[in-house]
């Protein structure tokens, strides 16, 4: 194609397709596949630890005995078998006030973002989030022209005081805010989790000021240690959406998430998924139920969990033998990552660049933050990778670090 081609093609994007901008993640992404690399950038589930023949026999009896049904389009809302189990794997979480007719089954969470934005903002309205959150709803924000805005969090977590005052200032001036959109447990990529005695008060103040509230939670499952608080979801049926996934707890490939929606919201919120992907595809919805059904999967949660504990203990030990100081990080009670604050001026990204050089990747704290602003933040996860190589990258990883804070 030529110069002169390329340019009128340039200018038949949309607003939305043009601001869109590839994210340090996927950059990394790439960097990853480096086997000389010691990879501490991805939140990648650990499947080997799966009942893998198993599910190819699961996979391979579902094709043979059901492959018209299996193989054929489907309903847009999900198999009717996968959203009664869904409603059994909530209720695992304390979630019980979630009705059959409330669940639709969705290409991963991250296709019940899209929804949720598609229904309830128009270009430049807002949303609320925590600063870090999730870069790939931040991507979704940035599609829909929504511009998101970060709430004041501590180690507990959002801070009911600073969402009023954002609320208050925001309104002030003139801005239309849509939802919140939080992730309370494990924090992607910060690790936090908004402590339990907050979800109330947070609840509380966006019934009263009518913003909806996004809870993402595909790490509810994988907690480490402590006890777990309520979701937002159960201590209000109205105005929290509920967005679930198996990626964290089963297979991530399979794209099947799901969102638990107030059910006066239900039916735009699924015809704004039917519209895009029209049904989440048969055969892997029909594997996932197999799976739920005949294999113990919340047997198989606990073994992910054991070998997660030690996984991030083994980072965590490895933080407190290597890790210069004047670098503070955080200590997840589950999830998959931990999040470094080194001092001001330093840029994460930048670094990277460096870290390549000392075989060593990481995900910049920038790509989390709604400001897009350098960062002297950095997310490392320690759930892909085993012990030995974990300490080998922090070691990796602090060395550079030391090079730094010298310079």
């Amino acid at each position: 194609m030529t110069a002169e081609q390329a340019k009128t093609h340039e200018a038949l994007f949309s607003e939305r397709a043009a601001g869109i901008k590839q994210s340090a993640v996927r950059d990394v992404f790439e960097l990853s596949l480096d086997p000389s690399l010691v990879s501490l950038a991805g939140g990648n589930p650990y499947l080997q630890l799966l009942p893998l023949e198993k599910i190819g026999q699961i996979a391979q009896r579902i094709i043979v005995e059901q492959g018209p049904v299996a193989l054929q389009y489907g309903s847009g809302l999900g198999t009717e078998e996968l959203r009664a189990q869904i409603l059994e794997v909530m209720a695992a979480e304390g979630i019980t006030n979630v009705g059959f007719d409330d669940v639709v089954v969705t290409n991963g969470s991250q296709s019940a973002q899209d929804m949720a934005c598609k229904v309830f903002c128009d270009p430049g309205d807002t949303v609320l989030c925590e600063d870090p959150t999730y870069v790939g709803a931040l991507n979704t924000f940035e599609a829909y022209q929504v511009t998101a805005r970060p709430v004041g969090t501590d180690e507990n977590g959002l801070i009911p005081a600073a969402l009023r005052e954002r609320i208050a200032e925001l309104r002030a001036a003139g801005e239309r805010i849509k939802f919140l959109y939080t992730i309370p447990n494990f924090n992607n990529p910060s690790g936090i989790t908004l402590a339990a005695e907050r979800r109330q008060e947070i609840v509380d103040i966006c019934r009263e000021e009518g913003i909806l509230i996004l809870e993402d939670n595909p790490y509810g499952m994988l907690r480490y240690e402590g006890e777990a608080a309520p979701t937002l979801r159960s201590l209000d049926a109205e105005n929290v959406i509920y967005m679930g996934s198996f990626s964290k707890i089963f297979a991530p490939g399979l794209r099947i998430g799901w969102a638990a929606v107030p059910t006066h919201l239900f039916r735009r919120f699924y015809l704004a998924g039917e519209a895009v992907a029209l049904c989440p595809p048969t055969l892997n919805q029909m594997i996932i139920s197999s799976y739920l059904e005949e294999h113990d999967w919340k047997g198989q949660v606990a073994k992910y969990n054991e070998l997660y504990r030690s996984r991030r203990d083994a980072m965590l030990a490895a933080l407190a033998k290597y890790l210069p100081a004047g670098i503070t990080h955080t200590h997840p009670a589950g999830g998959f990552f931990i999040w470094l604050t080194l001092p001001e001026g330093i840029d994460t990204y930048e670094l990277l660049q460096e870290g390549v050089k000392a075989g060593v990747i990481f995900i910049p704290g920038a790509a989390f933050s709604p400001s897009g602003e350098a960062s002297n933040k950095l997310r490392l996860a320690f759930c892909s990778v085993d012990e030995d190589t974990i300490t080998e990258g922090v070691r990796r990883l602090s060395l550079l670090l030391q090079q730094a804070l010298a310079s």
